[in-house]
């Protein structure tokens, strides 16, 4: 028996072909994953599924759910369908709530909104037992939080809860874990595969992670330029790879970057018993004030030339920790010393100046009305004597080639390049001033696999011809086993291990570094597959 049908899918826009003839089947209570690289086309199939294609947009073939064609449905009776018979998980939980509704308010609204073709119900009361059911009960998680109330992955735990408040027989699930770190990213994982299994429920998983795919789906189609160029039962598509696009994709997976021996020289970042609180808010008026230590009495070293990792779940202390390093933060207990100067918020600009941060999010770190030029120069304006004319137009220039753009890309805005090539930008504006220390925070973790490691071994081509020392931040274990020489451990605001990478990752000390790599999804070995 098929749920979901997509035959012969095409969609074009403004002429431009999107999607061309795609064809899919979902079954009850069957995990299909549809993965590929950014811009293959797996999210337009999606949005073609649940009638949210943009307005100039022509499709044609056929989605029939439970044998009912989609595609020639009006609007209305699209939106009677939505969250009663499929619904979907975006990517990013934060744009898919309402800041200022409850929680409970918004998993209730899918079920007031469908409640006339429904026996009556208490919206509330659903909504609370939901809830529950992904693990947010309402002894510990009232109806009446906020999202911003919430971590991360409780935030997506109420998306999922908004999705399957009328139990659909279909759901999509765009990269839902993609910003997640292992262990929450495992939950979620775990909760959505019991939920297909409980209800009976296809699952549509979208996701470029084969590691994920690995380990949640029943079988997979590859996308590739709005084609699915392989499909099949997952053991045996890893197994055989028959497409070169399947088989560049899960070498890029598996990619290593080739980093050059490290010599590390004298140490230059020395973090001395450092430790930060934030006062938490009041729960009843002129309460005194309680804090919340968030790093704690946490000390280490990082050496000229040496490429040192930091991991660690949401919460732990890892974005508190990095902005007391990069100055934007005071400690209320230790030191921080950048070759033997302090840092504090009122270091010189020259202290700053030899510290640089890449992060996570390429587009949302730039102005978008300036041109690259401006964007990547603006570390200029901690020198005392910043370069100008043609001194400036070399080093930009030169800072663009470094990181493998051309020079005449500077007069184009940040909108006329792709994610990697962003990220690469990103990369430019940071090495520009030729700091001592950059700080990766999270600086790959929204990268599809081929463009990571194209950057990665970006990293690897700069530590050689640059003789980088940079702190690499991420919840990514095969990242860091690949682009790192050491690797510090952070449990509720401590280090709890640090050693060099390759012996942390293969034979942990602590049982709660085994739980991180005991969590995170491996990709099966193509051999054993076979």
């Amino acid at each position: 028996m098929t749920l979901l049908e997509i035959d012969a899918l095409s969609v074009s826009i403004r002429g431009k072909t999107i999607l061309d003839a795609v064809s899919l089947r979902v079954a009850p209570g069957e995990i299909v994953a549809l993965t590929g690289e950014s811009g293959s086309g797996k999210s337009m199939t999606a949005f073609a599924t649940m009638g949210l294609l943009p307005h100039a947009a022509q499709a044609s073939g056929a989605i029939r759910l439970d044998g009912r064609d989609l595609l020639p449905l009006s609007d209305p009776e699209l939106c009677d369908l939505r969250g009663r018979a499929m619904g979907m998980v975006f990517q990013e939980p934060m744009t898919a709530l309402n800041p200022v509704q409850t929680i409970g308010r918004q998993v209730a609204e899918t079920i007031r909104i469908h409640a006339r073709a429904r026996p009556p119900v208490r919206a509330d009361e659903q909504a609370a037992e939901t809830l529950a059911r992904v693990g947010l009960p309402p002894d510990r998680f009232p109806l009446s939080r906020y999202p911003h109330e919430l971590s991360g992955g409780q935030r997506q735990r109420v998306v999922i809860a908004m999705a399957i408040a009328l139990q659909p027989r279909l759901l999509i699930a765009d990269e839902p874990t993609t910003a997640l770190d292992v262990t929450t990213q495992a939950q979620i994982l775990a909760l959505l595969k019991r939920l297909a299994r409980e209800d009976g429920m296809g699952l549509m998983m979208i996701t470029h992670d084969l590691a994920v795919v690995a380990d949640m789906a029943n079988r997979i189609a590859v996308m590739n330029a709005g084609r699915i160029v392989e499909t099949g039962p997952t053991a045996q598509v890893f197994a055989t790879r028959r497409h070169p696009y399947t088989r560049a994709l899960f070498d890029a997976s598996r990619h290593r970057a080739d980093l050059p021996p490290a010599t590390p020289g004298a140490p230059l970042l020395s973090v001395d018993n450092a430790a930060r609180d934030y006062p938490l808010p009041r729960t009843r008026p002129f309460q005194k004030r309680q804090q919340f230590r968030a790093v704690r009495n946490v000390s280490f070293q990082i050496a000229r030339g040496e490429r040192v990792g930091l991991v660690g779940e949401s919460g732990c202390g890892k974005s508190t920790l990095t902005r007391a390093i990069l100055g934007l933060e005071p400690l209320q207990e230790g030191t921080i010393t950048l070759d033997g100067l302090p840092v504090t918020p009122d270091a010189p600009a020259d202290i700053r100046r030899r510290m640089q941060v890449v992060f996570q999010d390429p587009y949302g770190s730039f102005n978008p009305r300036h041109r690259v030029a401006r964007l990547i120069t603006e570390p200029f304006h901690l020198l005392p004597d910043p370069p100008r004319g043609a001194a400036r137009d070399q080093a930009i220039a030169e800072a663009l080639t470094a990181v493998g753009l051309r020079p005449e890309d500077a007069d184009k805005h940040i909108h006329a390049f792709s994610g990697g090539q962003r990220q690469r930008i990103a990369i430019a504006r940071a090495l520009i001033n030729r700091p001592d220390l950059i700080v990766f925070d999270e600086a790959v973790s929204a990268l599809d696999v081929r463009v990571r490691a194209q950057i990665l071994d970006l990293m690897a081509d700069l530590s050689r011809s640059y003789g980088l020392t940079y702190l690499f931040i991420s919840h990514d274990l095969s990242v860091v086993r690949s682009i790192t020489d050491r690797v510090m451990v952070m449990q509720a605001g401590r280090i709890v291990e640090e050693g060099p990478t390759d012996r942390v990752l293969s034979a942990p000390a602590h049982p709660y570094t085994r739980q991180l790599i005991d969590a995170a999804p491996v990709l099966p070995d193509p051999e054993a597959a076979a």
